[in-house]
């Protein structure tokens, strides 16, 4: 049977989105963007969020000097899809459309975003055509 890593804590989320945004980056380089005032108190459980990380395969690091360089090992994209998997097999007996049906309707979708959803779905149906 294939093991799923684990979902992240929403702490765990924030750093990585500091790594998402930013790239690799020290504990320190962390810290200082996620609570610039309080760096040496955080800087703790910033090591400590960042441990769980790489235990989970959501960030890897690599030695520089004394110190340690994190990565996200997983793109955005690819945790919103896990995610929402989780929520469509939880919530909907595995299916996608009642969570893109919520989304686009109790969602203010401008034109653009409506384009790109409308593309989407003509993308999709082109590719089930196919033998």
């Amino acid at each position: 049977m294939v093991k799923t890593p684990r979902d992240v804590t929403e702490a765990e989320l924030s750093v990585l989105q500091v790594l998402w945004q930013q790239g690799p980056a020290t504990i320190r380089a962390i810290t200082e963007t996620l609570e610039p005032e309080r760096v040496d108190a955080y800087y703790s459980t910033v090591k400590k969020l960042l441990e769980r990380l790489v235990a989970k395969g959501y960030v890897s690091r690599e030695p520089a000097g004394i110190a340690f360089i994190y990565e996200a090992s997983i793109d955005r994209d690819e945790l919103v899809g896990r995610r929402l998997q989780e929520v469509a097999e939880t919530l909907c007996e595995g299916s996608l459309t009642p969570l893109l049906t919520q989304l686009a309707q109790h969602n203010d979708l401008n034109r653009k975003q409506q384009k790109v959803l409308m593309d989407l779905i003509d993308d999709l149906a082109k590719q089930n055509q196919k033998p």
